[in-house]
C-alpha cells in the first residue's frame, strides 16, 4: 500500500471572532508528506469553515492507510470581465520609469516583398521595462532566492476564487488589517477596490494613492491567500522607501498584482481570478492580461 494520510491538531482563528481546535484529525494527502500551509487549505475546505482566519498546526504525524476522499468536480463558469489597463505607445505607469514604445519592426507595406501577391503581415516592437500596465509581482521580483515567472506555477495566476474588498479611497488611504476582517480569505485571489483607477495615465495617479498596511499584509499572509490584487499605483506606501507588504506577502510566495482597474464591475465574491504573465526566465515582473470569469446560470 503506498498510500498516504495525514494525522493532525489544529486551531484555527476566525476573521469575526472565536476559534476552533481540532484533535486526530486526518486527510488523504498525495506523495510521503505535506506542509503546514496546504494542510491549512484541506481543513478549511474539508470542515467548510467560514471567515477562516490563522490556521496552525500544532501535531502532524505521516500514516501508511488508503485514502478515503472523494474527488468532486469544479462548476462550470462563464461570462469575462476585462481588468487590465490598455498599453499603448507612450503609456507610463510608474512615475520615473520609462514610457512604453510601440512601433513597427516590419510594417505591412515592407513585408508585402516577402510574401505572395496580396498577402502581409505586421510584426511589431516593443520596448517597454516589466513594471508597465497591469502587472504581477512575484517572488523574484523582492528576493534574489524567490521563484521568477518561469518557475511559478500557472495556478499560481489562474482561475482562482476570488473576493473583492471594498476600500474606497474617498474614505481611507491606508487599508489595515481591520477592513479585512469578517471576509472568507483563505486560498482565494483577494482584489481590493479602491477606485483610484479613475486616475490612470493623469498626474494624480501617483499622488497620496492607496496602500495597505503592513498589519494588513501579515493579516492576509496568516490566513493563507491565494494572491492580492489592487486597483492603486502601489500595493505599499510610496512615501517612504520601506516595503513591507512586498516583503511580506512576496516573502511567502503570494503573488501581487497591481495596476488593476474595472473592479466595479465585479460582485464582492461568486467569481475567479487570472492573470497570467509569460513564462521568462530571471523576470519578477511583467503585464497581465486579468479577467474575472463570472458564474453563470
Amino acid at each position: 500500500m503506498n498510500d498516504r494520510r495525514v494525522e493532525f491538531d489544529f486551531t484555527v482563528e476566525f476573521t469575526n471572532g472565536g476559534g476552533l481546535q481540532g484533535q486526530g484529525f486526518r486527510l488523504d494527502i498525495d506523495g510521503d508528506d505535506i506542509d503546514d500551509a496546504a494542510l491549512a487549505g484541506y481543513i478549511v475546505r474539508d470542515l467548510r469553515l467560514l471567515m477562516a482566519g490563522p490556521v496552525r498546526i500544532t501535531r502532524k504525524a505521516i500514516l501508511a492507510e488508503a485514502h478515503k476522499r472523494i474527488a468532486t468536480p469544479e462548476p462550470h463558469l462563464r461570462g469575462i470581465v476585462e481588468l487590465s489597463h490598455v498599453v499603448r505607445d507612450g503609456t507610463v505607469t510608474y512615475p520615473g520609469l520609462p514610457a512604453a514604445r510601440i512601433c513597427d519592426y516590419l510594417g505591412r507595406e515592407a513585408s508585402r516583398a516577402h510574401y505572395a501577391e496580396g498577402t502581409e503581415f505586421q510584426i511589431a516592437r516593443i520596448d517597454m521595462v516589466a513594471n508597465t500596465g497591469t502587472y504581477v509581482d512575484c517572488p523574484f521580483h523582492r528576493y534574489a532566492d524567490g521563484a521568477d515567472l518561469a518557475q511559478m506555477p500557472a495556478s499560481a495566476f489562474a482561475d482562482l476564487d476570488a473576493v473583492v474588498i471594498d476600500a474606497d479611497h474617498r474614505r481611507l488611504r491606508a487599508i489595515d488589517a481591520e477592513h479585512l476582517r469578517g471576509v472568507e480569505l483563505r486560498g482565494r485571489a483577494v482584489l481590493v477596490r479602491t477606485g483610484w483607477d479613475v486616475h490612470w495615465e493623469s498626474p494624480a495617479y501617483a499622488d497620496h494613492h492607496p496602500f495597505l498596511t503592513e498589519a494588513a499584509a501579515t493579516w492576509l499572509r496568516d490566513c493563507g491567500v491565494a494572491l492580492v490584487g489592487i486597483d492603486s499605483m502601489n500595493i505599499d506606501d510610496t512615501r517612504g522607501k520601506a516595503r513591507p507588504v512586498h516583503t511580506i506577502l512576496l516573502g511567502a510566495d503570494i503573488p501581487i498584482v497591481e495596476h488593476l482597474c474595472n473592479l466595479a464591475a465585479l460582485p464582492r465574491e461568486g467569481f475567479r481570478f487570472t492573470a497570467l504573465p509569460p513564462r521568462f526566465a530571471g523576470v519578477g515582473t511583467f503585464p497581465v492580461r486579468a479577467i474575472a470569469t463570472l458564474g453563470g446560470p
